[in-house]
């Protein structure tokens, strides 16, 4: 891991077109900016895992061709 001091306004470069800027500190809290392409998928680390394992849990299910007929009947 890559340790790095930054004061307010001050930024780091990832790649080309990823800027990670500190924007505020209050007490134990960092509120942080990112600018990056629409591509790349940006996400809390919580928000993160939920959707890994909401993916995990639908490739595991077993649904039939029923349900998927029937799920496009909804629509």
């Amino acid at each position: 891991m890559l340790a790095l001091t930054r004061k307010i306004g001050e930024s780091i470069i990832i790649g080309n077109d990823i800027e990670i800027k500190v924007l505020e500190v209050k007490g134990d809290q960092v509120k942080i900016g990112i600018e990056a392409p629409r591509s790349v998928q940006v996400h809390r680390k919580e928000i993160y895992i939920q959707i890994q394992e909401a993916n995990k849990d639908a490739i595991e299910s077993k649904g039939s061709i029923e349900d998927i007929k029937n799920l496009f009947k909804q629509l």
